[in-house]
C-alpha cells in the first residue's frame, strides 16, 4: 500500500498515528499567569540535546478558549517555563484522566486526584510521585505547517529523580516501567531492557 497524505489513506483510521512508535510521553505541567495549574500528556515528545540538556514537545490541536492552541502552550507563552513529568505504567489511568479537553479553569491535578509539589527553579507544579521531573525554561516555540501545530523547546534547568528509581548509581527504568504511546488507543510498557555496546566504545 502507498498513499500521499494530502490525498488521504482510505483506511478507517489514520495509519500515521501508529507508524512512529513507541513514543515517550511528556506529561507537561504548566501554570498560567493567573496562577491556574495545568497538566496534560503529549506523545510528540523527546529529549533533543545533552549539553545543555534540552527537550521538546509538540501540541497539535486547539481549544476555543485558547487562541489557536491548548492550555499548555498558552501558559508557556505567558510564563516561559514548563515541567516534564515522566509517566510510569502505574500512573496510566490518572495520566489518561488529565488528557481530556477540559476548560482552562479545570485543574487536572485535582481532577485526577494527583499530589503536586512546587518546582524549585521555575514557577510551576510537578507531579509529586513521578519517577522523574524535568524543570524547563522555554527557549523557543516554533509554529509548524498546519493549523494549531506548535513545537515547544526548553532547556532543562532542574531534575527531580524519585529516590527508589536510583539503583546502584543509575536511573533504573525497569524499576518503574515507562509508559509509551503506540497510536490509536494503544499504549506499551517498557519491561524488557537489554544493552548493546557501540563500535569504538
Amino acid at each position: 500500500m502507498f498513499y500521499e497524505p494530502r490525498h488521504g489513506h482510505g483506511l478507517p483510521h489514520n495509519p500515521f498515528n501508529a507508524i512512529v512508535t513507541p513514543r515517550p510521553i511528556g506529561w507537561i505541567s504548566t501554570r498560567g499567569a493567573d496562577g491556574q495549574d495545568n497538566l496534560a500528556p503529549y506523545s510528540f515528545f523527546n529529549a533533543v540535546a545533552y549539553v545543555p540538556p534540552q527537550v521538546m514537545f509538540a501540541s497539535t490541536s486547539a481549544k476555543a478558549d485558547r487562541d489557536g492552541t491548548k492550555d499548555s502552550v498558552a501558559n508557556i507563552r505567558e510564563t516561559g517555563v514548563f515541567c516534564v513529568n515522566v509517566v510510569e505504567y502505574a500512573a496510566r489511568d490518572v495520566m489518561n484522566a488529565t488528557s481530556g479537553p477540559w476548560p482552562r479553569e479545570v485543574d487536572e491535578f485535582a481532577h485526577a486526584g494527583l499530589a503536586r509539589e512546587e518546582c524549585r527553579m521555575i514557577g510551576a507544579a510537578r507531579v509529586a510521585e513521578a519517577p522523574a521531573s524535568l524543570e524547563c525554561r522555554m527557549t523557543q516555540i516554533v509554529q509548524l505547517e498546519g493549523e494549531a501545530n506548535f513545537t515547544v523547546f526548553g532547556e532543562v534547568v532542574g531534575v527531580h529523580l524519585r529516590e527508589d528509581c536510583v539503583i546502584d548509581g543509575q536511573f533504573d527504568i525497569t524499576h518503574f516501567q515507562p509508559l509509551a504511546r503506540c497510536g490509536y488507543r494503544d499504549y506499551a510498557v517498557v519491561r524488557d531492557v537489554f544493552s548493546l555496546k557501540r563500535p569504538g566504545e
